[in-house]
């Protein structure tokens, strides 16, 4: 019996963890994207997919960032769903819910050894995992236009606008944000799951 309301109380634990999170994704999406380094604007809903994900795994990590794809569709992607409308959706959901999967897969190998660590590598992942495969959605679905907008910014080389003209500054700075939360990260998971190791 006590096991039936344990998992009860679970249940409703992560609904409601799961409701705040996803708020958090929409909101700070919102603001983030008036928040521009070089051509686009800056991911701030890489921290609560990671902390999703590392509380509820990584299928939690795969519903955020598609919360984020969407968001990214409504708020941020006007100039690629004019050239590319299927390109562009599956581009923007695709690279949230792979990089919210990847950073639930990554925290559960390593937490074991250690949080702060599985969260590290969680937050390398993610931004590895959204950037790359906005990277190859344009590559597949935009790479004339992207080429288009290279030479008019000076880059005679496809790659190297990608890197220091398109998203570079972006990843940089997308990564900075991970690692540096990295520590506050780790103290809300040791805050969440304090309660469930209690009445375990």
């Amino acid at each position: 019996m006590s096991k039936e309301i344990n998992e009860t109380k679970w249940n409703v634990k992560t609904i409601v963890g799961m409701g705040v999170l996803t708020a958090l994704v929409i909101v700070l999406q919102a603001i983030g994207s008036v928040i521009r380094f070089g051509t686009f604007s800056i991911t701030l809903v890489l921290a609560p997919i990671i902390i999703g994900a590392a509380l509820y795994g990584w299928k939690a990590g795969a519903w955020l960032g598609f919360v984020f794809g969407v968001m990214v569709l409504a708020t941020d992607a006007a100039t690629f769903l004019a050239i590319n409308v299927p390109g562009t959706v599956i581009t923007c959901l695709l690279k949230g819910i792979l990089a919210g999967a990847a950073a639930g897969a990554v925290y559960r190998l390593m937490e074991k050894k250690t949080k702060l660590g599985a969260v590290i590598g969680a937050g390398i992942v993610c931004p590895i995992v959204n950037t790359g495969v906005f990277l190859l959605g344009c590559l597949v679905f935009f790479l004339d236009t992207v080429k288009q907008w290279g030479a008019a910014a000076g880059f005679e080389n496809v790659g190297a606008f990608f890197l220091f003209g398109f998203v570079g500054l972006n990843f940089v700075v997308e990564l900075a944000i991970n690692l540096v939360l990295s520590t506050a990260i780790v103290r809300i998971l040791n805050i969440v799951n304090k309660p469930a190791a209690a009445a375990s």
